[in-house]
């Protein structure tokens, strides 16, 4: 049985990215997250974040009794990401000059970090499919006010249309729930009491205990419980772990359990 799990939780948050060329206990970093409740800066290793751009916005923040406008940067990925950087940083521009020239904000980007001499920091922006770079020369001139805006206009009425691909773990109980018919509501609650929202914020292992639970209930009405586990075992556990296609596997086991049924009928 599993544990219904009440009270208090985390929900979910977007992640915050800030630039920085910067060096923490021997470790460079190019950006960081910062934990606010211990006062701790937590380098990030790796310079790209790959993801689809959803929405590009400014956010006013006050430091050290002075407005500090901040370009917000919110890429929808694994989790959404808010790149966080000053309107005015070389990071901001060098990205808003390549995010210029992006045609299709439907298709996934890699924003990359870049060092420049000493403190300074570049974006790189890249076509996360063909692997292939957008690259505007340099223009100390360029109109940024005009650019932000016509890159919210384009992400905005290009993103709303945004269909990305669903995980592999939700798809996987989206295919096996529809297979079996099993109640989407049960479905919902199951994920309720793991204090998450879809499965793809499971454990693996988690994810099997909720196919495992569906394809039970399914041969519920059909045979004794312990006969059905016992072959779900066989069939289907035993199968996957080959790596046979787990969608094949369960419609053979179904079948199978439906067979004394078949016969009695006659």
């Amino acid at each position: 049985m599993t544990e219904i799990k009440l009270g208090l939780c985390n929900p979910s948050e977007p992640i915050y990215l800030y630039v920085k060329n910067g060096e923490l206990s021997g470790e460079s970093y190019l950006w960081y997250r910062y934990d606010i409740n211990n006062n701790e800066t937590i380098p990030v290793s790796q310079t790209g974040l790959t993801g689809y751009l959803s929405e590009l916005r400014l956010t006013t923040k006050e430091f050290k009794g002075k407005d500090n406008v901040k370009l917000d940067i919110v890429v929808a990925a694994d989790e959404v990401y808010i790149i966080r950087t000053g309107v005015e940083t070389n990071f901001a521009k060098t990205f808003l000059l390549a995010a210029s020239l992006v045609e299709d904000f439907s298709k996934p980007l890699v924003i990359a970090a870049t060092p420049g001499e000493e403190n300074v920091v570049f974006c790189r922006l890249y076509n996360a499919q063909t692997k292939t770079r957008f690259r505007r020369e340099w223009d100390k001139d360029a109109d940024w006010a005009t650019i932000i805006t016509s890159l919210q206009s384009r992400i905005t009425g290009q993103t709303s249309q945004l269909k990305i691909p669903p995980h592999p773990q939700d798809l996987r109980i989206r295919e096996i729930r529809t297979l079996l018919n099993y109640p989407v509501d049960l479905v919902k609650e199951y994920l309720q009491f793991q204090d998450v929202e879809c499965p793809s914020q499971l454990d693996t292992s988690k994810v099997d205990e909720l196919v495992k639970i569906m394809c039970l209930a399914w041969a519920d009405d059909k045979i004794e419980h312990r006969f059905a586990e016992s072959s779900y075992q066989q069939q289907v556990l035993s199968v996957a772990s080959d790596r046979t296609d787990e969608i094949a596997a369960i419609k053979s086991w179904m079948q199978q359990i439906l067979q004394p049924v078949a016969v009695s009928s006659n």
